[in-house]
């Protein structure tokens, strides 16, 4: 699991590991939208944590609800992303923490009225 600074918003630690590949792997995953909320994948804080060794990388993600109907579609849209942003393998460790806006980027939610 990442760490947070503070809030519930997650910190990779391919930051500090990798960080030029950190930074083309956010905006290659800006790409996932979560058609039912209509943000990516990266405002929301889905994706919790990324690990980055020389061979392969591991993604982190949670959905916004255990059940969401394009959970499927949206894990293995993130894994395809990451690979061919990362050009090394990938895989997708589905974590079972519950999402909430707090994980969202801050104002993200603002419109919403639920801040």
């Amino acid at each position: 699991m990442s760490e947070t600074s503070g809030s519930n918003r997650a910190i990779w630690l391919s930051d500090t590991t990798h960080p030029e590949l950190s930074e083309k792997l956010k905006l290659g995953l800006e790409e996932i939208i979560d058609p039912e909320i209509g943000f990516n994948i990266i405002q929301l804080g889905l994706v919790r944590n990324v690990t980055i060794d020389e061979n392969r990388a591991i993604v982190n993600m949670i959905l916004t609800t255990p059940f969401c109907p394009y959970g499927p579609a949206m894990l293995e849209s993130t894994r395809k992303k990451a690979e061919e942003v990362l050009k090394r393998e990938t895989s997708i460790d589905f974590g079972m923490e519950p999402w909430d806006f707090s994980m969202a980027e801050e104002g993200l939610m603002d419109d919403w009225g639920l801040y």
